[in-house]
């Protein structure tokens, strides 16, 4: 018996006007995800926890069956993880967006989707201008970078940030570090100093100048948060007694996949966006089950478009992702397995940003029958499905259980 998990990150959505009152998923043309509804069962989930940031890190923890409230300690830790960084006692580790500040507001959390060549020169520079003793930059794919404070300067994951995709269009300065704590004050006024300093010699760099030539947006700042200290969670095979693999385009989850000590999948030409490997994500995902009981496979692009408030890149992410990824896969599957599909969370067009709505989720098992759902989608699987409303921590466990 295999089970495979696909997360197009952040599809669901909610009715708009622009679509005659559909959302994203009913706009699209969707076989393969309805055909996994029809021949399955469909239930809502939810994957926010009160008190616990809206951030992709709670979802996927929650969807692979690592509970957040349990395990979580800050989205920098998980990045770590892939990159290769050890944390130490005292360490923090955080994420560190290249963004695109103008006149004073966040005016694109990706630098303009900025690419790894201009991004590993941009993180050199600022490795070379604000690193030193204690202070570590590293660069990451894209505009998702990775700041680690070593225990040399005293640092505390006692800090609030703010998620750059959660206030774009808003005031920068509003919009800085903060404490939970007073003891955290001197971490926090050294993540505003390297922010601010990051202005003054961003904006003029040479690639940034280029950018700018060719009709790029620049690369002009530094934005971190998701500060954390290493946790110490179980691995995937001992939570769930099958062994698995994940593929991603992004740090966040292959790190994570590396602390469940899950076997992470390396593909070629994989960007979360638009542009993505989609069928080398889904041939490494099958070709993994000859090894493995379990692959997750997590797609970015669905998400990246509910950020950017783009209803056609939306369609276009969903349509690739069921005809590249999952009707690839169907089509390559053999024996009995469990085809799961769900969102980790929505992040709606009207306000591109993380919301708490629970998310539609469809389980087929090749050896069970399904409900009377027809396509999937959040009001058909809302109305029709049969599973009662539950935490995504349950559907992994419950459907191994069979």
């Amino acid at each position: 018996m295999k089970y495979v998990i696909v997360v197009p990150d952040g599809m669901a959505d909610r009715p708009l006007e622009e679509l005659d009152g559909k959302t994203p998923v009913e706009a699209a043309e969707t076989p393969n995800m309805d055909l996994i509804a029809s021949k399955g069962v469909c239930g809502m989930a939810t994957t926010f926890y009160e008190g616990l940031p809206y951030d992709s890190s709670i979802a996927n923890m929650s969807i692979l069956g690592f509970d957040p409230r349990k395990y979580f300690t800050g989205r920098g830790p998980l990045e770590a993880a892939n990159f290769g960084v050890e944390l130490n006692p005292g360490d923090v580790a955080m994420r560190c967006n290249l963004v695109t500040l103008k006149d004073g507001v966040m005016d694109d959390f990706t630098a303009g989707h900025i690419s790894n060549e201009d991004c590993r020169q941009l993180i050199a520079e600022v490795n070379e201008r604000l690193g030193g003793e204690g202070i570590e930059f590293y660069p990451g794919v894209s505009y998702r970078n990775l700041l680690v404070l070593r225990k040399s300067v005293e640092p505390s994951s006692e800090v609030r940030t703010r998620m750059p995709h959660n206030f774009v269009g808003e005031d920068v300065e509003a919009n800085m570090v903060k404490v939970r704590v007073d003891e955290a004050s001197k971490t926090a006024d050294l993540l505003n100093r390297l922010t601010r300093e990051s202005w003054e010699f961003l904006g003029d760099h040479e690639v940034n100048r280029k950018r700018v030539e060719e009709g790029k947006k620049p690369a002009n700042s530094i934005w971190v948060w998701g500060a954390g200290v290493k946790p110490d969670m179980p691995s995937f095979k001992d939570l769930h007694g099958i062994t698995g693999s994940l593929v991603s385009a992004v740090d966040l989850l292959k790190g994570l996949g590396k602390i469940g000590k899950m076997r992470v999948l390396e593909v070629e030409g994989v960007t979360g966006y638009l542009d993505t490997n989609y069928e080398g994500k889904a041939d490494a995902a099958v070709e993994s089950l000859g090894e493995v009981d379990f692959t997750y496979v997590h797609l970015e692009s669905t998400d990246e478009s509910g950020h950017e408030g783009n209803i056609e890149h939306k369609i276009t992410a969903i349509e690739d992702i069921d005809k590249r990824v999952i009707g690839r896969m169907l089509d390559r599957l053999e024996g009995d397995y469990a085809f799961i599909v769900i969102p980790d969370h929505p992040t709606p067009i009207e306000v591109r940003k993380h919301t708490n709505e629970p998310v539609p989720y469809a389980v087929y098992d090749t050896r069970k029958e399904g409900d009377s759902v027809s396509s999937f989608s959040e009001r058909e699987i809302m109305e029709e499905g049969s599973i009662p409303q539950c935490e995504a921590l349950e559907i992994l466990k419950r459907t191994i259980r069979g």
